[in-house]
């Protein structure tokens, strides 16, 4: 896998764990500030940068899992029935 693909392939991973970890956590104001613009049900402390910092976490924990399983050529591309065939 080459940089360019690993780094495709982290992006993905680190954007579908974000949306996975945003709800964690999370406690609706039942009232609403309607001076501050705020709507019933937006959190009251969404904790962004420590969810931030869970996301990148987990992302390179599962990025690493994916590199492995492709350097390892256990799946291949290259030969057997996945083959993409030659033109």
């Amino acid at each position: 896998m080459n940089w360019f693909l690993s780094l495709v392939v982290f992006a993905l991973v680190w954007w579908t764990v974000l949306f996975c970890v945003l709800p964690v956590g999370v406690r609706p104001d039942p009232q609403g500030d309607i001076e501050a613009g705020g709507w019933r049900g937006a959190p009251t402390r969404p904790m962004l940068g420590r969810k931030l910092l869970w996301t990148t976490a987990i992302s390179v924990v599962i990025w690493a899992g994916i590199y492995a399983f492709v350097e390892s050529g256990v799946v291949s591309f290259r030969d057997e029935w996945l083959a993409i065939p030659d033109r």
